[in-house]
């Protein structure tokens, strides 16, 4: 035990912790914490002028490294602006630590929030400390928490007394967590037996495989299995998507997904089973027909059955699962069973290239429009990209042709953001830069996306964070002309669907590049298709950050 501040045991948990940076943005409650940084110059503090923008570059970074990042706002008014990422840190199981300032506890009458309580809703475990001696054990729960699955953010809030308060204090050396939890040997037996009398098994891969690493195993099973893959909702690189048994990303909750999955009888789910692209309201809705027995695989057992029916439940880290089910299928599955798995994985190899095929015959009719569909600018951006390129997605109408035109297969390769809320990508970028400083990072961002946290080109300019952001400019919320589309059809069932898409364009259009030269990052607007390779190479060359604000047409 030794006696400290509270602020210096902060600093020390973070040593202990391994902290490399600190994204903040610092109020008056956060004095004592800056102050004690200067005694603890291996912390790089990075100044964001928008809290999202931090909730973005900490997301980004702790999945990117697998480390429990560190995230330090003010009050509740800075807590307030970055609750909209941390929503999606929740909702995507991303390993960071919140934490904030608050008014000395003494000051009770004169009215203090109780923070904690106002990030609960968004986190996996939020507490505030009062005292000095809370610091070190609140902090280093903090961080347990955080990584331990169901990985998740947790917050603490410290008082200023708390930081500037003294006390006696012991901190804890970091030691190595064990935590991939087996599966239940029973479960997978009759994992066994459900899968090998499957005549149409369908894989459902989420983006707990890539958390896991785990999409070696996930390939192995499927192959095993002759089953098709789809994948929801691929925000980072769970199944690679050149393997021919991969179907592509669905989104739960959809009509046309229900159809999809439904044609399977066996339906085996690795992850959370994410419904935040879930657009309507549907109580009745289930993911597939209930008939379609679903295996269900998950670090979370409150997951598990949560939603769709569910015939076995594996509480279980995915990589270890997968690798038991795979060496129980090896030895359970019959010779006559393998060779049906043979004929199915060459069905889905042809029913691929037909799909592919479909697909270039679209792109080629609509290549020489003016001005250009995202598919041909997404296509321009694919054909410049070098192979180690680390790809930041979002753009949330332009996700399904990025997914048609790139191929990701090797884990690190693609991150995109988790939850519902936008305004992930500027900041995102930065975090996956920061994690693999000797990688390129491109950012495709859509316009309005890239608004919410256009503050973020600020701090890349500032710390020199050389990410190549891609804008896709339509000049509107185009996902929201899409929605409409869907809930006239689909909801009102209106036979000619027409809408005047209030609230949906941008008018005047924004000048994206012209705001980035203005805060110190190369701008540059494109309207020409041909221009965009050249940009791209201009912008990775230049080890600086770069906006490519490219024209699209936003016709739906």
């Amino acid at each position: 035990m030794l006696a400290m501040r509270g602020k210096k045991a902060l600093m020390e948990v973070l040593r202990e912790e391994g902290v490399e940076y600190i994204f903040g943005n610092p109020g008056t409650s956060e004095s004592p914490i800056m102050d004690e940084l200067e005694s603890y110059p291996e912390f790089k503090y990075v100044l964001v002028t928008q809290e999202g923008v931090a909730m973005g570059m900490a997301d980004a970074y702790a999945r990117a490294t697998g480390k429990a990042s560190f995230v330090n706002l003010h009050v509740e008014t800075g807590l307030a602006n970055g609750i909209s990422l941390l929503h999606n840190a929740n909702e995507g199981g991303t390993p960071l630590v919140l934490t904030s300032g608050n008014k000395d506890i003494r000051e009770i009458v004169q009215g203090r929030t109780d923070l904690a309580e106002m990030v609960r809703r968004f986190t996996k475990w939020s507490v505030e400390v009062t005292h000095p001696s809370q610091v070190a054990s609140a902090m280093h729960r903090a961080f347990n928490e955080a990584i331990t699955p169901p990985t998740g953010p947790t917050y603490v809030g410290f008082s200023a007394n708390a930081l500037d308060g003294e006390a006696d204090l012991e901190i804890l050396s970091r030691f190595p967590k064990y935590l991939r939890v087996a599966p239940d040997k029973q479960a997978v037996e009759s994992a066994v037996r459900l899968l090998s009398e499957s005549e149409n098994p369908i894989m459902l891969i989420g983006d707990r495989v890539a958390q896991s690493e785990a999409s070696t195993e996930a390939v192995r099973v499927a192959e095993m299995l002759g089953a098709k893959v789809y994948a929801y909702p691929y925000s980072e690189m769970s199944f690679p998507m050149n393997h021919s048994q991969f179907s592509g990303f669905v989104r739960l909750g959809f009509p046309d997904t229900y159809e999809l999955l439904s044609a399977g009888d066996a339906v085996l789910a690795i992850g959370k089973l994410s419904t935040y692209g879930h657009q309507f309201s549907d109580p009745n809705q289930l993911f597939f027909q209930s008939t379609t027995k679903m295996i269900h695989i998950d670090s979370d057992a409150n997951e598990l059955g949560r939603v769709q029916p569910t015939e076995i439940g594996m509480h279980a880290d995915p990589k270890v699962a997968l690798n038991e089910l795979a060496i129980a299928l090896e030895n359970g599955l019959s010779n006559t069973y393998k060779k049906v798995v043979k004929k199915r994985s060459e069905l889905l190899e042809n029913e691929k290239i037909k799909t592919r095929n479909a697909w270039s015959s679209k792109l080629k009719n609509r290549w020489d429009h003016t001005p250009m569909y995202e598919d041909r600018m997404i296509a321009e951006v694919f054909k410049a990209l070098p192979d180690d390129v680390i790809v930041a997605a979002d753009a949330v109408s332009t996700r399904g042709t990025i997914f048609q035109q790139f191929e990701f297969h090797q884990p690190g390769s693609f991150f995109s953001v988790r939850g519902g809320a936008i305004g992930w990508g500027i900041g995102g970028g930065m975090g996956l830069k920061l994690a693999y400083p000797k990688r390129p990072v491109v950012a495709i961002v859509g316009d309005g996306s890239a608004m919410m946290t256009i503050q973020g080109l600020w701090t890349a300019a500032n710390d020199n964070v050389p990410v190549v952001y891609v804008i896709c400019n339509n000049s509107s919320y185009r996902v929201l002309k899409t929605g409409m589309d869907y809930y006239k059809k689909n909801i009102l069932r209106d036979t000619e669907i027409s809408s005047q898409y209030l609230g949906s364009d941008f008018s005047p259009p924004l000048d994206i590049a012209s705001m980035a030269n203005a805060m110190g990052v190369y701008g540059c607007k494109i309207h020409r298709a041909e221009e965009i390779g050249a940009a791209i190479d201009k912008a990775l060359a230049s080890s600086k950050p770069s906006v490519l604000d490219i024209a699209v047409d936003g016709a739906i």
